[in-house]
């Protein structure tokens, strides 16, 4: 059998680890865009390998011991509440609070929420204690994201076993971790998956093959993982409701090619799909939100630091990508974007100035002010296989040596201790900058 495990509300359930006087209140964890990238100030980071949404690369120190004033975070200058929810409590979901729903708006939605700022490098640590143990019960795992995992308890567990175990198991990560966790088991991944979000909160269930038909029947489309946008209009506009309805429809699904048979084959919970406990990356990203700024050269300063950290991320996880995303929104909605192919051995300068070029060329409104900046990097590839560009490969071979060169000092002493011209800021927005 095949079991997948989410933790339940993770991000609050780590809070009231530290402050149990949480517990059964309705709580949101906040995060804001951290502009403190941007300051003068020396940090120390670290590189998370767990993904998800909100699950940075860069794991800053500054993060530990994090303030639990929620206005030093989310009240700026001009008084204005800005950050938005990336976990709540189970208790502040009848007030409509939602992931992603604003703080000003979720304050107003429920006036006794308790506000906490994101302190992600303490759930990754968690997340990863988590995953050590879990190493030492399950012979197969893949950790999908920060709070979901895969195990495959083939010749392992009896499935005639599988409940017994799995409830053992959530007893034992609740009595060591204090962390409430929900497990479902199938024969199917995504059937697994599927179980677990049917059994939320600190639930177990076990789908047998023969009961799935049954078990699907009135679940809406959209709560299937990999249902996309795509395929749920598709559905929708065919009068199809439910899962179990897609079990009838299964000429249609192969119609709508490859992904379709894929997709109808995870409902049915024949795709036979592994438990893969390597799971290769397929990107590597990384943006700030902040307040509108009009100047260009502290746009560019910005865009610069975040192509350093994006470099040493890359380079600290052993990959070469060979295409670049770029994307800049203004502060009247309008956003500017750019992908881009280029058969090169990865180092710092060659991503510095590809970002420097690539931005001047993306910024189509230089009298309009920018409130977002984005930076991604995918399609890797084994630098020790590929043929690169040969007008390019001498050069770029001696920047990646001194890229490794450059990386030991930055794993000694932090990121910032080398730096590109120009990366101080202006007086002006110092202050703006300097983290709470």
């Amino acid at each position: 059998m095949i079991i997948h495990l989410d933790l339940d509300c993770f991000f609050v359930s780590a809070e009231i680890t530290v402050d149990p006087a949480l517990n059964g209140k309705p709580v949101a964890v906040v995060n804001k865009g951290d502009i403190a990238i941007f300051s003068n100030e020396p940090k120390k980071v670290h590189i998370s390998t767990d993904g998800g949404a909100f699950a940075p690369n860069l794991l800053y120190d500054k993060f530990n011991g994090v303030s639990r004033d929620w206005k030093k975070h989310f009240v700026d200058t001009d008084g204005k509440i800005r950050g938005i929810v990336v976990a709540k409590s189970y208790e502040a979901k009848p007030y409509g609070i939602k992931t992603g729903t604003p703080l000003g708006e979720a304050m107003a939605l429920c006036p006794t929420l308790i506000v906490i700022p994101q302190n992600y490098h303490f759930y990754h640590l968690l997340s990863h204690e988590l995953r050590l143990f879990l190493e030492t019960k399950i012979p197969v795992l893949e950790q999908y994201s920060i709070d979901e995992f895969f195990g495959d308890l083939s010749g392992w567990i009896k499935d005639e076993d599988t409940h017994e175990f799995i409830k053992g198991l959530q007893a034992e990560i609740m009595e060591r971790f204090k962390l409430p966790i929900t497990i479902g088991a199938a024969k199917s991944k995504w059937i697994a998956k599927l179980a677990t979000g049917e059994s939320k909160p600190f639930g177990t269930r076990v789908v047998w093959p023969s009961d799935i038909r049954t078990f699907l029947e009135k679940i809406p489309v959209d709560e299937f993982p990999g249902v996309g946008r795509s395929f749920s209009k598709k559905l929708k506009d065919r009068g199809i409701k439910t899962l179990g309805e897609c079990l009838e429809c299964k000429r249609m699904f192969y119609y709508w090619g490859t992904g379709g048979k894929q997709l109808f084959h995870r409902i049915e919970g024949t795709d036979g799909e592994p438990v893969n406990p390597y799971r290769e990356r397929r990107s590597i990203g990384i943006s700030r939100n902040f307040q509108p700024v009009k100047d260009r050269e502290e746009i560019m300063r910005r865009a610069m630091i975040l192509a350093r950290h994006l470099a040493y991320t890359i380079a600290k996880l052993g990959v070469n990508p060979t295409t670049y995303f770029f994307k800049l929104r203004y502060d009247f909605g309008e956003s500017s974007k750019l992908s881009t192919t280029h058969n090169r051995l990865f180092n710092e300068r060659f991503m510095l100035n590809l970002t420097r070029e690539t931005i001047k060329r993306l910024d189509t409104y230089q009298n309009a002010k920018i409130v977002y900046l984005a930076i991604s990097a995918s399609n890797f590839t084994n630098a020790k296989l590929k043929t690169f560009d040969l007008l390019e490969s001498e050069q770029d071979k001696k920047m990646a040596s001194l890229l490794k060169s450059e990386m030991k000092l930055r794993d000694k002493y932090g990121i910032d201790v080398v730096r590109i011209a120009g990366e101080m800021a202006h007086p002006s927005v110092k202050n703006a900058q300097k983290p709470s």
